[in-house]
């Protein structure tokens, strides 16, 4: 009824009931089709009218981009190879032998070099390395280590010399090496390893030392049974005619052999132990390393940014320690960078077991009907369904940082360089960190069937783990991407210039500050909320504002704590603010990747996608937004409403979307992903 033709007499009944039907009326408002005909960023049909058709083969292609081919020839090889295929049931000593065995196939055998696109074109390699890690995670990673640490610090941080000297033995696996940096004491803090080259000026050599247990590399890939070589981070000391005898020159890399060509004995002064079984990575052997007075060359010390004269004098281009050691790791960035991408390709095998199953799996139905697929229940579209958002969020984000790496090993761009660090550091903690917890949210999601080996997520779950934690601890990492933040912040008011994944900063950071607009505070409609301008706003205003306010904290708290206190005080303040940054990163270019989609079903696709990932994130961090006002509390209703109904419309494309990944059953290999037969190939699987 309408409420303004009620009589003096109408009861509490009428007035409730009028109550509801304006609420019915409001709620079908945020629902309906929205006018506009821009199709870039137009709002796709939605359930009633019609399910959107995915042209899958379009997709793919969009999504895989240039680098299809590689990848499909190392899926043929090892499908073409069941000795090759790494069984479900297997001990850590013969899985790390075939692990080996699996690189020097695909090196020797399917004629697949890595080593070559490592510097000439980083995103072949990466691609590799994504195929790589579908086939055994534990290959994927003794591959990094052989190729991108140990070879890439000989090509990165070495000069002419060491490149003639150790890249043919690199790129075909006769130098099988490690990259020995971490320490027992010492991981995150690099500048505190504690391993020390004493340079001896007459016999014209380096002597490697590790001083005390604390010292012992540890965690070292490659060392325990296959690396003949080592790149040893380790303290500089040159001689010195002063009292103290010597100078700390600070970490430099050395060269450094551990054993035998021919024997592959261990050589003399080095001690190699095994660290044993791990949680996951059971194929890569990892070792700890003492050195004692282990004699080098003087040529052995890798020199691009430092080096040393027969009569020991230092040299280099960078005036001080602190800026060779940013150098130096500067160039070793492309482990996360390869980590960020490799992540990315674990999350798409889990999505699409959990998701192939869901479609499959069928329990209970409404009375005298069929049971109905459990993806057609909200909780596991709830489970779900921003998963895959996410995933494909995540797929164009670290493609772009790809794109970026890839340029500013060609530029060397000092600007770009900048950018690469920070976003490499964020992206690598944010997607690994997501991708660690859904791997769990996968296994729940397909009940007791996930819970069997055979099925994968145990495995993908327990060898990715450790992503969290090498090459850079994500929490690490994310304190790096908050002070980069926060330099930013301070140019932008000293008028000097921004990293170009910053500009943000500089074009509205005033606006983001200001009050929020009372009026777009409470606009709920489908087409407001659907606008990629709004969305990104959003992201761009909470990130700000967190940058503001803790900038404003450590001001405060460093005149009572000084700097190391404040930042302590402030640190899940930072934290937030990093991935919120990161999430900002995220979204900007997962939008831009709708718009440059040329086929207009994947376009259409994507924007639905894209919308799910945006809304998803606001709602799940919607407290923030209503401290602010930035969201009216019927706004914050509609965000909620429509996020699980753009849930409901994702799951009416899942099938298509994980089909667009083009994971073949025999890469999946987890028999309830099966695209047919699946419960058959499962029970024949298991001895039935």
């Amino acid at each position: 009824m309408n409420p303004s033709n009620q009589s003096p007499n109408h009861t509490a009944e009428d007035e409730s009931q009028a109550v509801v039907t304006r609420r019915i009326q409001r709620l079908s408002l945020h629902l309906m089709a929205p006018s506009a005909q821009n199709y870039d960023l137009c709002i796709v049909s939605c359930s009633s009218r019609g399910k959107l058709e995915v042209d899958k083969a379009q997709l793919s292609r969009y999504m895989r981009g240039k680098h299809r081919e590689i990848q499909e020839r190392v899926f043929e090889y090892f499908n073409s190879s069941p000795d090759l295929q790494t069984p479900v049931e297997i001990l850590k000593d013969d899985h790390r032998e075939l692990c080996w065995r699996q690189l020097l196939g695909l090196v020797r055998e399917a004629g697949i070099k890595p080593f070559k696109y490592v510097a000439e074109d980083p995103a072949q390699y990466f691609a590799i390395a994504e195929a790589v890690g579908s086939v055994d995670i534990s290959l994927g990673i003794k591959m990094g280590v052989q190729y991108s640490l140990w070879g890439g610090s000989v090509i990165n941080l070495g000069t002419k010399k060491h490149r003639d000297k150790y890249y043919d033995g690199i790129d075909n696996l006769d130098y099988p090496g490690c990259f020995a940096m971490t320490e027992l004491h010492h991981g995150s803090n690099v500048q505190g390893l504690q391993t020390v080259a004493t340079f001896d000026p007459i016999k014209d050599e380096f002597i490697i030392n590790t001083p005390n247990d604390g010292a012992i590399k540890w965690w070292i890939g490659n060392a325990a049974v296959h690396g003949k070589f080592a790149t040893v981070f380790a303290k500089l000391m040159l001689p010195t005619h002063d009292s103290k005898g010597y100078s700390d020159m600070g970490v430099h890399a050395f060269i450094v052999p551990i054993r035998d060509m021919k024997t592959h004995q261990t050589l003399p002064g080095i001690e190699i132990h095994d660290c044993g079984h791990k949680v996951g990575l059971n194929g890569v052997d990892n070792g700890a390393l003492r050195f004692c007075s282990v004699r080098i060359p003087r040529d052995n010390l890798l020199n691009r940014f430092g080096d040393v004269s027969r009569d020991g004098k230092y040299t280099s281009s960078l005036p001080t320690i602190n800026k060779r050691f940013a150098a130096t790791l500067g160039e070793l960035v492309g482990g996360r960078v390869g980590l960020a991408y490799s992540s990315v390709g674990v999350l798409k095998i889990a999505a699409t077991i959990a998701i192939r199953y869901s479609l499959l799996r069928q329990q209970f139905g409404p009375p005298r009907k069929p049971e109905v697929s459990i993806l057609d229940y909200q909780s596991q579209q709830h489970k779900l369904m921003p998963m895959l958002a996410s995933t494909y969020a995540f797929n164009f984000a670290t493609a772009n940082l790809v794109e970026k790496y890839s340029e500013m090993k060609k530029t060397h761009d000092e600007q770009l360089v900048g950018d690469v660090h920070a976003l490499s550091a964020g992206l690598k903690s944010y997607v690994t960190s997501y991708t660690a917890k859904s791997l769990s949210v996968c296994r729940e999601a397909c009940g007791g069937h996930g819970y069997a080996a055979v099925n994968r997520f145990g495995s993908l779950r327990n060898d990715h783990d450790i992503f969290q934690t090498f090459e850079g601890d994500n929490t690490v990492l994310l304190q790096q991407v908050a002070g980069d933040l926060l330099k930013q912040y301070k140019e932008k008011f000293q008028g000097g210039p921004l990293t170009v994944t910053w500009n943000y900063l500089r074009e509205s950071m005033n606006a983001y500050l200001s009050q929020p607009n009372p009026v777009t505070a409470r606009w709920e409609g489908e087409e407001h909320l659907r606008d990629p301008k709004f969305q990104l706003d959003a992201f761009r205003y909470r990130t700000s504002r967190l940058l503001q306010s803790v900038a404003v904290r450590l001001r405060k708290h460093s005149k009572t704590l000084g700097s190391f206190g404040a930042w302590n005080r402030c640190l899940n303040h930072l934290l937030t603010l990093a991935e919120s940054h990161i999430e900002s990163v995220i979204l900007a270019k997962f939008i831009e990747a709708v718009q440059n989609c040329p086929d207009p079903s994947s376009r259409a696709a994507l924007k639905l996608v894209c919308d799910l990932y945006a809304l998803n994130r606001i709602w799940n961090d919607i407290g923030t937004y209503r401290n602010v006002d930035y969201v009216a509390p019927n706004k914050a209703k509609a965000i909620h409403k429509l996020t699980e109904y753009l849930s409901f419309q994702v799951r009416n494309i899942a099938g298509e979307l994980i089909d667009a990944f083009d994971l073949p059953d025999y890469v999946t290999r987890a028999p309830i992903a099966r695209q047919s037969d699946a419960y058959a190939y499962y029970t024949q699987i298991v001895g039935f």
